[in-house]
C-alpha cells in the first residue's frame, strides 16, 4: 500500500506540472461524479495529509483522492505540445489512458493529462469541508508542524493506548497520520522492537525516536520517489526486513519472519527478526516461511 512519502511524491509531481494551469476538461470516473464538469478552474496547489491527496482548485474546490492498495496518479505530455513521432506516441498513450478500466480520473490542461488509476477513494468537495474528510486523522507525521506540536499529539494519541501493540497502533492513521507497513516493519527492526510489543513496554524515548527516524527517511523519499531505509537504493539493497520473509536477517542471520497485525478485518502484514527484535508474533507458530513476494518494484523511483 501507499504510504505517506508516496503521495507526498505524487502531489510534488503533480503540483510541478498542473499549478497554475487551467482545466480544459475533467472525466471523474464514479457514478456520483460522472456529470461533475471542473473545467475552467485554475488548478492551486495539491496538498497531503498523510495518505489522502487533496487537489485544490479555483473557486473552493478539492479534489480528494487515497491510494488505498495500487492506486496513482500519473502524468502524460498533450499530444498538441509535441511533434512527429513523440506527438504520435503521446497520442497512444492518451488514449491508453482514456480507455484502460482502471482510470478512475482524468483531468486535462493544455499541457498535461493527470491520469488518476485504481483510485480507492475518489471524490469533489467543498475545499472549506476537507475536515470531513481527514479531520479524522492523527497528527501528519510528514507536515511541516511535526516539531511544532505534531509530534507530541502523535506521541500523547498512541501512549493513550498503552495495551495496544506497537505495530497495530502505528497502523492506526487516527493515531499518527502516514505510516504503513514498509517503514513500520524497518523502523521497528532498526531500534530492535518487535512489532507485537505493547506499547506500555516501551523504552524510554524508543517510541519518539522510531517517528523522527521514520520521518526523516520519508521526507527524503518524498523528495526523490526512491524509498529506501537503507540509503541503498539498488534493487533488494533498499531495505532491512520488508518483504524479506524466510531471507536471512542483515544484523544476525536468523530468518526474517512475517506475520498479520492490525485491527480485525484491516489486518496488514509485519516483517520483523525473532532474534533481534525478541521472539515471535503472537500469531506465529515458527513454522518454516517462504519468500513473500511483493508487486512493487524495488529499489525504484515511483510510477507516475
Amino acid at each position: 500500500m501507499p504510504e505517506g512519502d508516496t503521495v507526498m511524491w505524487a502531489a510534488a509531481r503533480l503540483n510541478r506540472a498542473l499549478l497554475g494551469q487551467r482545466l480544459t476538461r475533467t472525466d471523474l470516473r464514479t457514478p456520483r461524479l460522472a456529470t461533475v464538469d471542473l473545467s475552467g478552474r485554475e488548478c492551486l496547489p495539491v496538498v497531503t495529509h498523510g495518505k489522502h491527496m487533496l487537489h485544490r482548485l479555483e473557486g473552493g474546490v478539492t479534489i480528494h483522492s487515497h491510494f488505498k492498495m495500487e492506486g496513482r496518479w500519473s502524468l502524460l505530455p498533450a499530444p498538441s505540445t509535441l511533434q512527429g513521432r513523440a506527438a504520435a506516441g503521446a497520442e497512444a498513450d492518451v488514449r491508453r489512458a482514456v480507455t484502460a478500466h482502471t482510470t478512475r480520473a482524468l483531468l486535462y490542461t493544455p499541457r498535461t493529462l493527470a491520469v488518476g488509476s485504481k483510485l480507492g477513494v475518489l471524490d469533489v468537495l467543498e475545499t472549506a469541508r476537507e475536515g470531513d474528510v481527514v479531520g479524522h486523522l492523527g497528527p501528519d507525521l510528514l507536515a511541516d508542524d511535526w516539531d511544532d506540536g505534531g509530534r507530541g499529539r502523535a506521541l500523547d494519541n498512541l501512549r493513550a493506548q498503552p495495551e495496544r501493540p506497537v505495530g497495530e497502533a502505528l497502523l492506526d492513521q487516527r493515531l499518527v497520520a502516514g505510516l504503513g507497513t514498509f517503514w513500520i516493519s524497518e523502523m521497528l527492526w532498526v531500534h530492535r522492537i518487535l512489532p507485537w510489543t505493547q506499547l506500555a513496554a516501551m523504552p524510554d524515548g524508543v517510541l519518539e525516536a522510531v517517528l523522527d527516524d521514520a520521518r526523516r527517511l520519508m521526507l527524503v523519499s518524498g523528495r526523490t520517489g526512491v524509498q529506501s531505509s537503507t540509503g541503498d537504493a539498488r534493487a533488494g539493497q533498499d531495505r532491512y526486513v520488508h518483504a524479506r520473509s524466510g531471507m536471512a536477517c542483515l544484523r544476525c542471520n536468523d530468518t526474517i519472519r512475517v506475520a498479520m497485525a492490525g485491527d480485525p478485518g484491516r489486518e496488514r502484514t509485519l516483517f520483523s527478526c525473532p532474534t533481534c527484535q525478541g521472539g515471535l508474533a503472537p500469531n506465529d507458530d515458527g513454522r518454516p516461511q517462504g519468500v513473500l513476494r511483493e508487486r512493487k518494484k524495488t529499489g525504484k523511483r515511483y510510477k507516475g
